[in-house]
């Protein structure tokens, strides 16, 4: 690892050689937050299929994108241009999306707060194509957590019964092409509220990572590779030993402005009534536990949605 770049590390290790593959993908997340994939196993035409149905949503006229807009903080379906904003930000992101949830049988007792999906009548395949990448996404975001728990020191399963019915979304991302001017941006600067994030390379650039030093590092992995980062929710169970760093998306360079991006994101989470509550490997003399009381993960969920305008 070099200070002005993060080096990949290959899923072909998970099989490999787990252990080393645990320690590359830890040390990356305890340095940056954030941790590139390399070799990842998803199929490239099915991950084009679904950008293909979403950049086809997208293209819809307006009034057709707002009929699926649901509510309930943007869990589920459209929410347009222009709503969300970073937290303690005061100019919205320059962006609109889709959200997939988990889908639940009739009568769990997670609907309340998970509520079921909307689909667009207006794409053909839309659904198909989505529900696999979501499927295919959550199976990866398991492994990863199978290699943190054990750099942690917990059992390599540790995670599996708190996120099995995990309220994890998948987000479909458009930024619009821009004109680069005024005080808005793509994608202000935040940090995730959820356990991790999963994101295929975008085709524009303009991710960026805050280094420790207040500088900002450009994410431009290569094709092929998974980014992945640590969100807040784990971040507060770890006591900080996994960072949940603070990243934005940026206007394009002059050139690239008539240019729209794409992006998808997964947003992995706890179990809606998973108790976080700092890990006791993660608390020493050295680093007292910050937290005091533990929080569900709906309940802090909840408490962040409001924060950034979703509520």
């Amino acid at each position: 690892m070099t200070s002005d770049s993060i080096v990949p590390v290959s899923f072909d290790a998970y099989e490999a050689d787990f252990e080393g593959f645990a320690q590359a993908l830890g040390d990356s997340f305890s340095r940056y937050g954030f941790a590139v994939i390399g070799d990842h196993p998803l199929e490239q035409a099915r991950i084009e299929g679904t950008l293909a149905a979403a950049k086809a949503f997208f293209a819809l006229p307006e009034e057709a994108k707002r009929a699926y807009v649901v509510g309930q903080g943007g869990q589920r379906g459209y929410t347009a241009f222009g709503v969300e904003t970073a937290k303690g930000e005061a100019h919205h992101d320059l962006k609109e999306f889709w959200h997939m949830g988990r889908d639940l049988p009739e009568g769990h007792p997670y609907a309340p707060v998970m509520p079921p999906n909307v689909w667009p009548a207006d794409v053909p395949g839309f659904r198909e194509e989505v529900s696999w990448l979501y499927g295919a996404l959550d199976a990866m975001g398991l492994k990863v957590l199978e290699a943190l728990a054990v750099y942690l020191g917990l059992e390599r399963h540790f995670f599996a019964p708190t996120v099995d019915h995990g309220n994890s979304v998948l987000r479909l991302l458009h930024y619009p092409p821009t004109s680069g001017e005024g005080p808005h941006i793509r994608a202000a600067a935040h940090e995730d509220i959820n356990v991790i994030t999963l994101l295929l390379g975008a085709e524009e650039a303009g991710l960026e990572v805050l280094r420790r030093d207040g500088s900002w590092l450009a994410i431009n992995p290569p094709a092929g590779s998974l980014v992945c980062n640590i969100g807040d929710m784990l971040q507060r169970l770890t006591n900080h030993r996994l960072p949940s760093t603070t990243h934005r998306v940026v206007n394009p360079a002059p050139e690239r402005r008539g240019v729209a991006r794409y992006s998808t994101p997964f947003f992995l989470h706890f179990n809606p009534d998973y108790e976080i509550r700092t890990l006791a490997g993660c608390v020493d003399a050295a680093h007292p536990d910050r937290y005091g009381d533990p929080i569900t993960a709906d309940g802090y969920l909840q408490q962040r949605l409001r924060e950034i305008k979703l509520l």
